[in-house]
């Protein structure tokens, strides 16, 4: 599924604080916009994010257990509090009634809490996965082990899963995807600058350091994982680089069975999809056909006991943060230490209550609701998106570089957007997923099998319109172009996004941007290329086409010159449709604002700002963050949306409502000459 995500999800953000009705704020609340959160020694025409941001960002260090800390950070501290008091509660209920949901989430926290029994586990609750392993003597065997753990969600050297067809949205296809790294990216195994050899390096120290821990020698652990670095440089010299996979062309390659197998002759299809419970897969679409040539290569060349070797570590990497603490300190060392700079661990309640969420999310969302969402906040919402899509019509209706062919398709889109707040109509029915107390890991294991029989059987069933892909107490929102929808969980509904005492400049710039940023993405590089039904289809004319991609690479450029740190530049082409949306969001909110002012008296300046100026102000304050050298590296990389500093600077410096509202002239860092400014739906 091509979902475009607004925010990074390198760690998982939650919320639960509760939202009112519109009223007086207390005398002690925080105040909407902290001024003392900005910097005034800065000109807001020559660096506006530092401008918004200064006095936070100094005030604000990133602290020893994060590799980032932001806006979204703080918040989630905040939500943390009442998201571990229902878990508390729920742990502490040992008499809930077995299959209801606080007797889930309970136990899967609880046991995630039991150290002691984790901690004399150690390695023990995975004996018999490495027993099978072990018993491999061929590469028929190998297929069934790689069959085995992917019924696990373990998904060693490819992945398999169900989505809705991208040129026929009505009906769920088979799909089969490169996977099976240990690294973030292809390029970690490809580049040959000092970064990456010594992250390469580090990382074979890792495993081997893993492989110890289970009770191999020095030496043999070095062997195992020099051989298992080996063996994933071989799948990633194989893989599509991140920018090829944006590309919703380039990864639709539907076949038959018949032709899967003579495309990767080696492995057995039949078989593998037979013991996934799918006999009969129909068509299936091979998102990579070279990579998928490379690993049935690797069944007939590479020998058993190097594929045993890289399914054990695909075993012991996927489940290495629930074990025992020498498993999870390396673990922390490697992936959180050497990639992203944090220094220490997270606590322990605050892991488990993350893992909690990832395994049963819906299910804890559920008492989430209950607590903390209003139906306030929802309506408010809901007004809001309607505002905006007004304003998206009324821009659509304008465009000098869209055709009327063009902009009548364009409108029908619009028209068709369904929306999703707050949470979904009906919830995720749990009951075949089976929790107790007694291991922490087969806990989470016994989650991704639960996951992947759920996916598998949606084929051959209507699509289910009603399916949310983040649970109502993640901070983000998403669209989804199959479905040709826009989606906000309740926790986003919350500053510094909405705010029911807040002004409605701050708001627009806030959850109304986000709102605009995701309807973009319905028009953003990608997202055109799919028609209102959500099917992968050229309803473009070819002008139209030419004059958009010509708009679009403008933006690419502008990005690309960025840099991010050192000599890093952004790339361009990687964050073009996340660049895309938040100028036309950024811009389409905006639009939004003053026809709302036209019903109603526009409001006068608050704290000495104009209305257009505290919107600004909003989007900001949204995206301060600092982060770790590492982190802001590892981001550049793999990200698709650029740093907090640039989704400020990059939309400001082409909108000319951006100029006027500071009073801006020629010249400014700020912003770009006339000439130079990208305008897409802005």
């Amino acid at each position: 599924m091509l979902k475009k995500y607004l925010f990074i999800v390198v760690m998982l953000c939650m919320a639960a604080a509760s939202l009112r009705a519109q009223q007086p704020a207390p005398a002690n609340a925080s105040p909407v916009l902290d001024v003392t959160n900005m910097d005034n020694a800065v000109k807001p025409c020559q660096d506006f994010y530092q401008y918004a941001n200064g006095g936070w960002l100094a005030k604000n260090p990133v602290p020893a257990a994060y590799s980032q800390w932001g806006s979204f950070n703080e918040l989630t501290e905040k939500n943390y509090i009442v998201l571990h008091e229902i878990l508390d509660q729920a742990a502490a209920n040992t008499k809930a009634p077995k299959g209801s949901v606080s007797q889930k989430i309970g136990d899967f926290y609880a046991a995630g809490m039991d150290s002691a029994k984790i901690e004399a586990d150690g390695i023990a609750p995975l004996n018999g996965i490495f027993g099978e392993i072990t018993a491999v003597n061929d590469a028929q065997g190998v297929q069934k082990m790689i069959t085995r753990l992917h019924s696990m969600g373990i998904n060693a050297a490819f992945n398999s899963g169900v989505d809705q067809d991208a040129k026929n949205s009505s009906v769920y296809i088979l799909e089969l995807n490169q996977s099976g790294l240990g690294l973030p990216d292809r390029d970690y195994y490809t580049k040959d600058d000092d970064r990456s050899k010594k992250i390469r390096d580090e990382y074979v120290r890792h495993i081997a350091a893993m492989f110890r821990y289970m009770g191999e020698s020095a030496s043999s652990a070095r062997t195992t994982a020099q051989t298992i670095m080996a063996f994933e440089t071989r799948l990633a010299n194989a893989s599509m680089s991140r920018v090829d996979r944006r590309d919703p062309e380039k990864v639709y390659h539907k076949m038959p069975l018949a032709s899967v197998n003579a495309l990767a002759p080696e492995f057995d299809w039949s078989k593998y999809f037979t013991a996934l419970n799918v006999p009969n897969p129909g068509e299936i679409n091979v998102s990579q056909p070279d990579f998928l040539k490379e690993v049935s290569a690797m069944m007939k060349d590479v020998p058993t006991s190097e594929w045993k070797s890289y399914l054990r570590w695909n075993v012991l990497r996927a489940t290495a943060g629930k074990l025992s603490s020498p498993f999870v300190n390396e673990n922390f060392r490697f992936y959180g230490t050497v990639m992203t700079g944090a220094k220490e661990l997270q606590p322990r309640w605050k892991r488990i209550l993350g893992s909690t969420n990832s395994a049963l999310g819906e299910a804890l969302g559920q008492l989430y609701v209950q607590k903390s969402f209003s139906p306030v906040a929802k309506a408010r919402a809901l007004d809001m998106v309607n505002n905006i899509i007004a304003a998206f019509r009324d821009r659509v209706n304008t465009l000098e570089w869209m055709d009327e062919a063009t902009k009548k398709a364009a409108l029908v889109k619009l028209a068709s957007f369904t929306v999703k707040i707050g949470y979904p109509d009906k919830w995720r029915d749990y009951s075949a997923y089976a929790v107790n107390r007694d291991s922490y890991v087969m806990n989470a294991l016994r989650s991704n099998e639960f996951e992947v029989r759920r996916d598998f059987a949606k084929l051959g069933t209507p699509i289910d319109r009603n399916e949310w892909y983040m649970p109502p107490s993640t901070v983000n929102a998403y669209y989804s172009p199959s479905k040709n929808e826009i989606v906000f969980p309740a926790a986003i509904l919350q500053p510094p996004f909405f705010n029911a005492d807040a002004d409605d400049a701050m708001n627009y710039g806030g959850i109304g941007a986000v709102i605009g940023h995701e309807l973009t993405h319905g028009f953003d590089d990608q997202g055109c290329k799919y028609d209102a039904e959500g099917n992968m289809k050229d309803w473009w004319s070819p002008a139209v086409k030419k004059n958009f991609d010509d708009r679009a690479d403008v933006v690419k450029k502008q990005y690309d010159a960025y840099i991010a740190i050192d000599s890093l530049h952004l790339d361009g082409k990687l964050t073009l449709g996340e660049n895309i949306a938040d100028l036309g969001g950024l811009s389409i909110s905006y639009a939004a604002l003053q026809k709302s002012f036209a019903a109603k008296s526009k409001p006068a300046a608050i704290d000495g700002y104009t209305p257009e100026q505290r919107f600004f102000l909003s989007w900001a304050q949204v995206w301060r963050k600092n982060s770790r050298p590492e982190a802001l590296r590892l981001q550049v990389k793999t990200d698709p949306h650029s740093p907090g500093n640039f989704r400020v600077l990059g939309p400001l410096s082409n909108m000319k409502e951006f100029e006027d509202a500071f009073g801006c002239s020629t010249g400014d860092t700020a912003v770009r000459p006339t000439t130079e400014r990208a305008k897409i739906w802005n």
